[in-house]
Parts: C-alpha cells; structure tokens; sequence
C-alpha cells in the first residue's frame, strides 16, 4: 500500500508539473528612430537642391514651424546668410568632418566701390533670422593669415550650434548683436587673434577653444553696459600649438566687456596675468572678467590682474545656470 502511494504521488507531481503552461519570453527588436527632413542639400545632384543657399531661400518667410534641411557630405563654397525672417530653420549635416560651408572674403577685400567690404562684410556664413539650429557641420572662412576674416557672423536670436566646427584665423566667431542669445555645445573652435569676439550673450559648453600659433588674444568681447552676461564658458578645454605664456584670455573691444570660464581646462599658452586691458586703463573699472576652478597649467590665477574676479560658489550656482543667462529661453538640442 506504501508503495502504490509513492508511485501515485510521483506520477500526480510529474503529471501537475507538465501541465503548467511556460511563460516565453518575447524580446522586442528597438525600433530605429526614423528621422525626416523637408528639404536635402547634395552638391551631387540626388537631393532637393545642390547649394546650401537655394535650400535657405527656399523657405517661407515668418514660418512658425521647424523646417529641417538636411546637407550631405561634400565641400560647399558659398557666402551664406539665413535672412531675417527665416526662421526656425535647423541645418544639419551628415556629419561633422565631412559637410564643410567655406568661403575666403576678407575684411581688407574690395567691393565694387573700390571700398574694403569690413569685417562683417566678411563672413562665410551669416545668421540673421531667429531660433537657428545648427548640428553635425563645420564653417569655414579659408583665406587664411590676412586680418579679419569671420567664418561665421550672428545677429539673430535664440541660435543653437551643436557639435560644430568654426575654421579661421583673426576674428573667426562673431556673436554680434547686443540682443542675440547663443549656445555652443560640444563645438570646436580655432583662430589667432580675437577669435572670438562680439556683444552678443553666448554660451560655450564643453567646447575645444583652439588658439592657433600667431595669435595673442583668445576673446575679445564688446558687450553692452546693459546686458549681465557676455561671454560664458562652461566646462571647456583651451588648447593650442602656440608657445607657453603666448595667449591672454581676452581683452576688451568695448570698455563693458563681459568674459568668464567656469570649470575650464587651460594648456600652458594662458599668460599668467591672463587678461589684458587693450591699453585702455579706463576698462579695469567697467570689464567683468572673471574664472572659476580653472585646471591645467595655465590655471594660474594667483597671479591674475588684480582687475579680474575670482567667482564664488553661490556665484556660479545662482548666476550663471542656463535658466538665469537665457531667461526665457530654455535650448533644446
């Protein structure tokens, strides 16, 4: 009886156990996102247009939605401008090395007048309409060691540049207008002198900031009296191929200049004294140059004007977040 009780209660086991259903596993394959575009650049002739320019101007003026253009690889020689009024366009390349807008005017060129076409005059590429969106391109101003010559000049607002490139030489960024507000993400930017100058409020976060041997001066800001911020870089790397002790951090185009870094990592080419007053003493009262937890080997700020600041913790947490320099403008990458 025992034993016919045991092999009972073994085939009820066996039998109970084959009859619970088995859960499966289903693995779901991730979906590529799929991203479209209104309108593709190919110089080869497969997209909408073959010029970057034809591409802008195609765009309706005022338009209040996203136009996306999409460019692909190749080398574009052209003198660009995204017009007043185009706005909400976003550019973006195939990919950063590879989509190259270029052009070679200089300040000291001639129109046809017989006149120099200035400094801004000589700009690759210009941005005059609002909320522009750059990603994944390099500008290029190509003509080389010759004086001013902007790569790419600003004078519209709420203008974003992620993972880009800026080519040049003297003057190769130029933020512009005391009413723009600019974000740089993740860019690479090289020049000589003044390389980065103009009164716009910019933001430059986690950036390359290459000074090129042949230079003196890193920035040269003119920010008007009445704007907080100038200026700003945020967690950057300053590098170069000039010798130690051959770069100040900027100096002032107008006596109200505005430049700070924030967590930077500087190379030995930072003067120890770091800024410069452009030989005008009146600027030490009105300039705001100032660093904080600057690294590497041109972090010396013990021996920094005494005309600079030092900032404070509370300083960089309630002055200098994105909400506070932007206002009412969050980017949105």
């Amino acid at each position: 009886m025992i034993l016919n009780f045991l092999i009972a209660s073994v085939l009820f086991l066996s039998c109970s156990s084959n009859d619970e259903p088995k859960e499966t596993q289903i693995e779901e394959t991730p979906k590529e996102e799929v991203v479209s575009y209104d309108i593709v650049v190919d110089s080869k002739g497969t997209g909408d247009f073959t010029t970057v320019q034809e591409a802008l101007n195609s765009v309706t003026f005022l338009k209040k939605t996203e136009t996306k253009i999409f460019v692909k690889n190749g080398t574009y020689k052209e003198k660009l401008e995204v017009p007043l009024n185009k706005n909400n366009i976003s550019l973006i390349g195939e990919s950063k090395e590879n989509v190259i807008l270029t052009y070679d005017d200089y300040a000291s060129k001639k129109n046809g007048e017989g006149m120099d076409i200035g400094t801004s005059g000589s700009a690759s590429f210009i941005v005059t309409g609002d909320n522009f969106k750059a990603q994944n391109i390099t500008f290029e101003n190509s003509s080389g060691p010759v004086g001013q010559a902007v790569a790419v000049r600003i004078d519209g607002d709420k203008i974003i540049f992620d993972n880009c490139k800026f080519l040049g030489f003297q003057d190769t960024l130029y933020p512009r207008s005391i009413t723009s507000r600019q974000y740089y993400k993740n860019c690479y930017i090289e020049g000589t002198t003044d390389f980065i100058f103009g009164a716009s409020t910019a933001v430059f976060d986690q950036c390359e900031i290459f000074a090129k041997q042949g230079g003196v001066y890193i920035t040269a800001a003119s920010t008007d009296e009445k704007n907080l911020y100038g200026l700003v870089f945020l967690n950057c790397r300053l590098t170069t191929n000039s010798g130690n002790s051959s770069y100040y951090l900027g100096r002032p185009w107008r006596n109200y200049a505005k430049t700070v870094f924030i967590k930077c990592e500087m190379a030995a080419h930072i003067k120890p004294e770091g800024w410069h007053n452009w030989s005008k003493p009146e600027a030490e009262a009105t300039t705001f140059y100032a660093e904080y937890l600057s690294t590497g080997p041109g972090a010396n700020t013990i021996s920094r004007v005494s005309w600079s600041h030092t900032l404070t913790l509370e300083q960089v947490t309630n002055q200098y977040s994105l909400n506070t320099i932007f206002k009412d403008w969050i980017p949105m990458l």
